[in-house]
């Protein structure tokens, strides 16, 4: 509501209060009115000065004060007025004016003394506000108020920790996009490096066996274009852009396809593939997806796992259908299990061709499942033991 508008309705309020306690004539009705609306218009003048003072002060202390000020005396002016009508006697009107100088007094006092804790709280607001602009955002306002200037601080402090999250988010990316770009360039390396030896020995004729060097350079194509077909795979993952068939997988019989697939790569580690499951573990998916699941969780048991032991596939019904795959290696150990599927994560730091490949295939395996509906989990060693849930038809 305008200041003036408000002034009119206090005014209109104190006259028809006037009309029902007094019952005034018409000539009595005139000097009130007059008195309330010279005390209207000098309450809408201080007003409007004190906006002027308080946009030029620059202290919380002296708005108050004036604010103050201005208070006591439209009531000291009111009061005099009043005094005066009623002919009071000098020495009466001696004793109102001292005890109206000590009222406008006390206002002052108690006006500053209730800026005090607003002034504190304001300075403490200020001086957070600097040290988040000098990025320290481990800060806090340490204000609690009900009224406004403590939701104020609050929603404050909550910027601050939402600023503080997002810049603890964006030093992981950063990491995150260090370790990709290292780990990329890592993995490109090795088999470009192989094929650009390959193929100078094979320019200059010193290549004793071309065959052997063709059949080598054909193994690093190959293991380029899995890194890129992986990259590609997780990009469109990370993009939400998988679109996945939807048909009915039995879950065992594609373990068992699995199982066969990677039956080679096994043998050359002398290690035995097995599968344990009841059969008809049914799933809505898509098989090529879901097999490309398994295969990374085996080709990862298999790198892991001691020579001459055994990896084990357990497909089972149950709360959803259940696919473990177990493996007698040394498993992962806690602080791996937070980053296990994560992109580019492998748990031989060296990052050699003969341990492992880019660190994808769990990440994959994590995506594809949970494009699914599903969820994916490892536990801790001894032993590897990865484990991923799908919602079966009801």
């Amino acid at each position: 509501m305008k200041p003036w508008a408000a002034a009119a309705g206090i005014v209109a309020a104190g006259m028809a209060a006037l009309e029902l306690v007094m019952q005034p004539s018409g000539g009595d009705r005139l000097e009130p009115l007059g008195l309330f609306a010279a005390m209207a218009l000098l309450t809408l003048g201080a007003n409007r000065a004190l906006r002027s003072v308080g946009r030029r002060t620059t202290t919380l202390s002296g708005t108050i004060t004036a604010v103050g000020l201005v208070a006591v005396g439209l009531v000291a002016l009111a009061v005099a007025v009043g005094s005066w009508r009623m002919f009071l006697s000098v020495h009466d009107l001696h004793l109102l004016s001292v005890v109206l100088l000590v009222a406008a007094s006390l206002g002052v006092l108690f006006a500053l003394s209730a800026a005090r804790p607003f002034k504190s709280d304001l300075l403490a607001l200020r001086r957070t506000a600097e040290r988040v602009t000098d990025d320290d955002l481990d800060v806090r306002t340490g204000i609690t108020r009900s009224d406004e200037l403590g939701a104020t601080a609050a929603a404050f402090d909550t910027m601050i920790e939402r600023l503080a999250t997002a810049e603890h988010n964006r030093r992981l990316d950063d990491n995150a996009r260090r370790s990709l770009l290292a780990a990329i360039g890592h993995d490109l390396r090795t088999p470009l490096s192989a094929l650009q030896a390959a193929i100078e020995a094979l320019q200059d004729g010193l290549a004793p066996d071309p065959e052997r060097y063709l059949r080598s350079m054909s193994h690093d194509v190959d293991h380029l274009r899995g890194l890129v077909d992986d990259l590609f795979l997780l990009a469109r993952i990370e993009a939400g852009d998988l679109t996945l068939e939807h048909e009915e997988v039995d879950l065992a019989e594609l373990a068992d396809e699995t199982i066969e697939a990677m039956e080679p790569v096994a043998r050359r580690r002398d290690i035995t593939l097995c599968l344990d499951s009841p059969g008809g573990v049914l799933v809505q998916g898509g098989p090529a997806a879901l097999g490309r699941v398994m295969r990374n969780l085996l080709d990862n048991a298999i790198r892991h796992a001691p020579a001459t032991s055994s990896v084990v596939v357990c497909v089972h019904n149950g709360d959803g259908a259940t696919v473990q795959v177990l493996d007698d290696g040394p498993g992962f150990d806690q602080p791996l299990l937070a980053v296990a599927f994560d992109t580019f994560t492998r748990a031989d730091p060296s990052r050699n061709r003969r341990t492992g490949g880019a660190g994808l295939g769990l990440a994959i395996a994590k995506g594809v499942v949970e494009a699914h509906g599903g969820r994916i989990w490892a536990e801790p060693g001894p032993g590897g033991r990865v484990t991923f849930n799908l919602p079966q038809p009801s």
